[in-house]
Protein backbone atom coordinates (compact mmCIF):
# COMPACT_ATOMS: atom_id res chain seq x y z
CA UNK A 1 0.00 0.00 0.00
CA UNK A 2 1.65 3.57 -0.92
CA UNK A 3 0.06 6.06 1.16
CA UNK A 4 -0.03 9.66 -1.03
CA UNK A 5 -1.65 13.05 -1.55
CA UNK A 6 -4.34 13.96 -3.45
CA UNK A 7 -2.51 15.86 -5.55
CA UNK A 8 -0.16 13.10 -5.99
CA UNK A 9 -2.65 10.98 -6.29
CA UNK A 10 -4.25 13.42 -9.18
CA UNK A 11 -0.76 13.68 -10.76
CA UNK A 12 -0.71 10.00 -11.34
CA UNK A 13 -3.74 8.64 -12.56
CA UNK A 14 -3.39 12.33 -15.35
CA UNK A 15 -0.04 10.53 -15.97
CA UNK A 16 -1.29 7.11 -16.70
CA UNK A 17 -4.71 8.78 -18.66
CA UNK A 18 -2.16 10.85 -20.94
CA UNK A 19 0.34 7.37 -21.61
CA UNK A 20 -2.74 5.43 -22.63
CA UNK A 21 -4.81 8.01 -24.94
CA UNK A 22 -1.73 9.65 -26.36
CA UNK A 23 1.23 7.55 -25.71
CA UNK A 24 0.02 4.41 -26.52
CA UNK A 25 -1.35 5.16 -30.02
CA UNK A 26 1.93 7.11 -30.95
CA UNK A 27 3.85 4.03 -29.90
CA UNK A 28 0.79 1.88 -32.25
CA UNK A 29 1.65 4.05 -35.02
CA UNK A 30 4.90 4.21 -34.68
CA UNK A 31 5.33 0.88 -35.43
CA UNK A 32 2.43 0.19 -38.08
CA UNK A 33 4.95 3.13 -39.75
CA UNK A 34 7.93 1.27 -39.42
CA UNK A 35 6.72 -2.11 -40.76
CA UNK A 36 5.41 -0.48 -43.95
CA UNK A 37 9.15 0.32 -44.79
CA UNK A 38 10.15 -3.11 -45.54
CA UNK A 39 11.83 -6.54 -44.14
CA UNK A 40 11.43 -6.62 -40.59
CA UNK A 41 14.43 -8.70 -40.08
CA UNK A 42 16.55 -6.09 -41.03
CA UNK A 43 14.84 -3.21 -40.03
CA UNK A 44 16.22 -1.68 -36.99
CA UNK A 45 13.42 1.55 -36.87
CA UNK A 46 10.72 -1.29 -36.07
CA UNK A 47 12.38 -2.67 -33.28
CA UNK A 48 13.36 0.27 -31.94
CA UNK A 49 9.46 0.94 -31.89
CA UNK A 50 8.76 -2.16 -30.46
CA UNK A 51 11.01 -2.06 -27.68
CA UNK A 52 9.47 1.86 -27.00
CA UNK A 53 6.04 0.26 -26.80
CA UNK A 54 7.00 -2.85 -24.60
CA UNK A 55 8.38 0.08 -22.58
CA UNK A 56 5.39 2.03 -22.19
CA UNK A 57 3.33 -1.31 -21.50
CA UNK A 58 5.12 -1.76 -18.48
CA UNK A 59 4.86 1.64 -17.00
CA UNK A 60 1.64 1.91 -17.90
CA UNK A 61 1.25 -1.82 -15.88
CA UNK A 62 3.62 -0.58 -12.63
CA UNK A 63 1.33 2.85 -12.84
CA UNK A 64 -2.15 0.54 -12.61
CA UNK A 65 -0.76 -0.92 -9.57
CA UNK A 66 0.31 2.37 -7.84
CA UNK A 67 -2.92 3.34 -8.35
CA UNK A 68 -4.33 0.31 -7.18
CA UNK A 69 -2.15 -0.02 -3.81
CA UNK A 70 -2.95 3.74 -3.29
CA UNK A 71 -4.71 5.32 0.12
CA UNK A 72 -5.03 8.93 0.02
CA UNK A 73 -4.20 10.36 3.53
CA UNK A 74 -6.52 13.11 4.06
CA UNK A 75 -3.69 15.81 5.74
CA UNK A 76 -6.31 17.82 7.94
CA UNK A 77 -7.36 14.94 10.25
CA UNK A 78 -3.16 14.18 10.92
CA UNK A 79 -1.62 15.48 13.56
CA UNK A 80 1.39 17.79 13.60
CA UNK A 81 2.84 17.21 16.87
CA UNK A 82 5.27 14.58 15.33
CA UNK A 83 6.71 13.60 12.37
CA UNK A 84 5.06 11.76 10.04
CA UNK A 85 3.76 11.08 6.06
CA UNK A 86 2.87 14.00 4.28
CA UNK A 87 4.57 16.16 7.43
CA UNK A 88 6.69 19.10 6.05
CA UNK A 89 9.76 19.74 8.49
CA UNK A 90 11.49 22.61 8.83
CA UNK A 91 14.93 21.92 10.32
CA UNK A 92 18.16 22.95 11.14
CA UNK A 93 21.78 20.94 10.72
CA UNK A 94 22.89 22.02 14.34
CA UNK A 95 27.02 21.46 13.33
CA UNK A 96 26.57 24.30 10.43
CA UNK A 97 23.20 26.13 11.70
CA UNK A 98 21.64 25.87 7.78
CA UNK A 99 17.93 25.54 7.89
CA UNK A 100 16.06 23.20 5.05
CA UNK A 101 12.40 22.35 4.64
CA UNK A 102 11.02 18.90 3.23
CA UNK A 103 8.02 17.32 2.78
CA UNK A 104 7.84 13.69 3.76
CA UNK A 105 6.34 11.73 0.74
CA UNK A 106 5.53 8.28 -0.80
CA UNK A 107 8.45 7.37 -3.38
CA UNK A 108 5.86 7.75 -5.92
CA UNK A 109 5.57 11.29 -5.63
CA UNK A 110 9.32 12.36 -4.27
CA UNK A 111 11.20 15.22 -6.37
CA UNK A 112 13.87 17.06 -4.45
CA UNK A 113 13.27 19.86 -6.36
CA UNK A 114 9.55 20.83 -5.10
CA UNK A 115 11.52 19.30 -1.52
CA UNK A 116 9.42 16.14 -1.56
CA UNK A 117 11.70 13.21 -0.20
CA UNK A 118 10.78 9.64 -0.07
CA UNK A 119 9.51 8.53 3.20
CA UNK A 120 12.28 5.53 2.59
CA UNK A 121 15.25 7.99 2.36
CA UNK A 122 17.35 8.25 5.34
CA UNK A 123 16.86 11.37 6.60
CA UNK A 124 13.08 10.65 6.27
CA UNK A 125 13.47 7.46 8.15
CA UNK A 126 15.34 9.14 11.15
CA UNK A 127 12.55 12.10 11.32
CA UNK A 128 9.71 9.95 11.66
CA UNK A 129 8.04 10.48 14.93
CA UNK A 130 10.31 13.14 16.34
CA UNK A 131 8.98 16.17 18.04
CA UNK A 132 9.36 20.09 17.17
CA UNK A 133 12.37 20.72 19.41
CA UNK A 134 13.97 16.99 18.96
CA UNK A 135 17.33 16.39 17.38
CA UNK A 136 17.25 13.86 15.04
CA UNK A 137 20.68 11.89 14.72
CA UNK A 138 20.68 10.26 11.16
CA UNK A 139 23.02 8.27 9.46
CA UNK A 140 23.54 9.54 5.84
CA UNK A 141 26.79 8.07 3.45
CA UNK A 142 28.54 11.26 4.20
CA UNK A 143 28.49 10.81 8.27
CA UNK A 144 26.31 11.48 10.66
CA UNK A 145 24.31 14.74 11.06
CA UNK A 146 22.37 16.29 13.58
CA UNK A 147 18.72 17.55 12.88
CA UNK A 148 16.83 20.22 15.07
CA UNK A 149 13.01 20.08 14.12
CA UNK A 150 11.77 23.73 14.40
CA UNK A 151 8.37 23.44 12.78
CA UNK A 152 5.78 20.38 11.72
CA UNK A 153 3.00 20.96 9.66
CA UNK A 154 1.04 19.75 6.51
CA UNK A 155 0.52 21.81 2.92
Amino acid sequence: MAYMSQEGYDKLVAQLKEMETVQRPAASAAIAEARDKGDLSENAEYDAAKEHQAMLESKISQLKAIIGDAKIIDTSKLDTSTVQILSKVEMKNVKTGMKMSYTIVSETEANLKEGKISIQTPIAQGLLGKKVGDIAEIKIPQGIINLEILNISFD
